[in-house]
């Protein structure tokens, strides 16, 4: 295939790129400067996408967007955080309904379902309530134009991806030390996915027919405490601290009730319907992998 990916720098985009150009298929980066040669392709969120040199691709996978744990959410980074994803996305979309590809899939998030407390919710399950849920769902709806040209759009909803970056890459300087702990008191569920099982996942759904929302998490939710003590075995250190929930509120302002302490336990229904099978299943077996030299 001809796959074109937005985004293709960050921890899934490079993996992904690496998996697929690995088994012969051919990758245009969407990026936002000058093309440095052939395989790129300039774009600009809430503009335009160079058409022309986009012709003739089989499918898109649309990664990009600002970074929703990267800092604190002033009311300006709000703002980022929402535009980068809607507006990135109708671009994207409006350039889909033109080029008409076999495919777009669209990563976004589980944070659409906002907190779930201890219930069990797939994809059947309403938008919920907080910021990130009014993001997805205004995300998701900014594809619009690409299905209505007849595009297949899946939307890859994406839980807490395990890799050797992201939030594993954050926390195994203070795990390493022994300093690492529980978020507050623990019992909020965590949706995790493997990074080799999300690459796995985006090209499931690239090969496929799924379309609409796919959770791209592992069967096997667990708690933050679980995860802790998970994380804890995988550097062999132990991990007896707890970070209060004050304190959290405190460090990371709004972003400490809709990510840190959110409750979330989310599972990959349609994806398991499909036939799709899990390498890493249980989250010792992700965070050996996302640990391991």
């Amino acid at each position: 295939m001809k796959v074109a990916v937005t985004g293709a720098s960050g921890m899934i985009g490079t993996a992904l790129v690496r998996s697929l150009e690995a088994d012969g298929h051919q990758v245009l980066r969407l990026v936002r400067r000058e093309p440095a040669g052939p395989r790129e392709v300039r774009w600009e969120p809430g503009g335009t996408a160079d058409t022309e040199a986009l012709a003739g691709v089989d499918a898109v996978v649309h990664l990009a967007g600002a970074g929703i744990g990267d800092r604190r959410w002033s009311a300006a980074y709000k703002r980022e955080i929402r535009e980068s994803r809607v507006r990135g996305t109708r671009t994207v979309a409006e350039a889909m309904a033109r080029l008409r590809p076999r495919v777009l899939v669209c990563g976004t998030a589980i944070g659409f379902y906002g907190d779930t407390g201890d219930r069990e919710v797939d994809e059947t399950a309403p938008v919920g309530g907080g910021f990130l849920a009014g993001v997805v769902r205004d995300w998701e709806a900014a594809a619009a134009p690409a299905r209505e040209a007849g595009v297949r759009v899946a939307f890859a909803r994406t839980g807490v991806v395990l890799g050797r970056g992201g939030l594993v890459g954050r926390m195994l300087p203070l795990f390493r030390l022994g300093l690492g702990g529980r978020l507050g008191d623990g019992r909020q569920w965590m949706s995790w996915i493997s990074l080799d099982d999300e690459v796995a996942g985006l090209r499931f759904l690239l090969d496929g027919d799924l379309e609409g929302p796919v959770n791209l998490t592992g069967p096997r939710p667990v708690t933050n405490a679980e995860f802790t003590r998970a994380l804890a075995r995988a550097v062999g250190r132990p991990a007896v601290l707890a970070v209060p929930k004050p304190a959290l509120r405190l460090a990371l302002g709004e972003f400490a009730d809709e990510g840190a302490l959110i409750s979330q336990r989310v599972l990959p229904r349609r994806l398991e319907e499909a036939g799709f099978v899990f390498e890493h299943a249980d989250v010792t077996a992700a965070l050996a992998a996302a640990t391991s030299n």
